[in-house]
């Protein structure tokens, strides 16, 4: 994955359309962009933590949605440019993958190679909970460096983050197939890994290795998104498929397999 300039084209769900004049506006270091983004978004599963009322939250609030239009909620919502820190009761909601999506959009725009990683963060819970980050080109360096914009002061304060979300040490945060593998050299534990009460295991490290491999071919949505839909008797991975996606762990931008969800 070293060829940078591959990263610094727009994806459809990316591409700001007709904000990227005043996305251009903004500063290009990546604290100011952070500071941007976190006053114009709100994650779903931490609305009472600012302040607002969950019961009043559509399913809407769940769904990725193209940076253009999250934009244009935002707007709506409150008009004054886009480095004004908006009351969190008038930011729109989504999730952590809005706020990575947003985060590649503004740096794409300031010509920062950038893309989406999923994967699993060690900085919500104990073991590795399912998420989204921003991973971007440090050209000077000559390497990526992981970014998450969803981490604000508050989440730094409650969860005692002791890093720089704009600088993340590698250590706490797996790509979906670091994580596989790992699973699979019996290095880690599987169970360590999920999405909070709802699922765990080596079956939703596939769906996240089939995520990320997606969101690496230029498709930050997909089926596997509705992983909610599976039953228990599918929710396992059978012999048959374990080459296939150990091979989709090790090169995770590999040409597209296109493998739809089997329930």
């Amino acid at each position: 994955m070293e060829d940078s300039e591959r990263w610094a084209a727009q994806s459809r769900m990316t591409d700001p359309g007709r904000h990227a004049g005043a996305i251009a506006a903004l500063p290009r270091d990546i604290g100011s962009l952070h500071a941007a983004i976190q006053g114009m978004l709100v994650h779903s599963s931490w609305v009472k933590e600012y302040g607002l009322d969950e019961t009043r939250l559509g399913p809407g609030a769940r769904t990725t949605v193209p940076v253009a239009e999250r934009l244009d909620d935002i707007l709506t919502r409150d008009p004054r440019p886009f480095a004004t820190a908006r009351p969190a009761d008038r930011r729109s909601v989504g999730t952590c993958r809005d706020f990575a999506l947003m985060l590649c959009a503004f740096l794409r725009c300031k010509g920062v190679p950038a893309r989406a990683r999923c994967g699993f963060a060690a900085y919500f819970r104990e073991g590795w909970e399912d998420h989204w980050v921003c991973e971007y080109r440090d050209e000077t360096a000559g390497t990526w460096r992981l970014a998450d914009a969803q981490i604000d002061p508050m989440l730094q304060r409650r969860n005692r983050i002791g890093f720089d979300p704009a600088d993340m040490p590698r250590r706490v945060f797996r790509a979906a197939g670091e994580a596989w593998r790992e699973c699979r050299q019996g290095a880690a534990d599987p169970a360590a890994f999920g999405h909070g009460e709802e699922a765990a295991g080596l079956w939703f490290v596939k769906v996240n290795v089939l995520r990320d491999h997606f969101v690496l071919n230029g498709r930050e949505t997909s089926g596997w998104d509705r992983w909610r839909a599976a039953p228990g008797p599918k929710r396992r991975v059978p012999d048959r498929e374990l080459a296939l996606l150990d091979d989709l762990a090790a090169r995770p931008d590999q040409p597209l397999v296109e493998i739809a969800p089997d329930w």
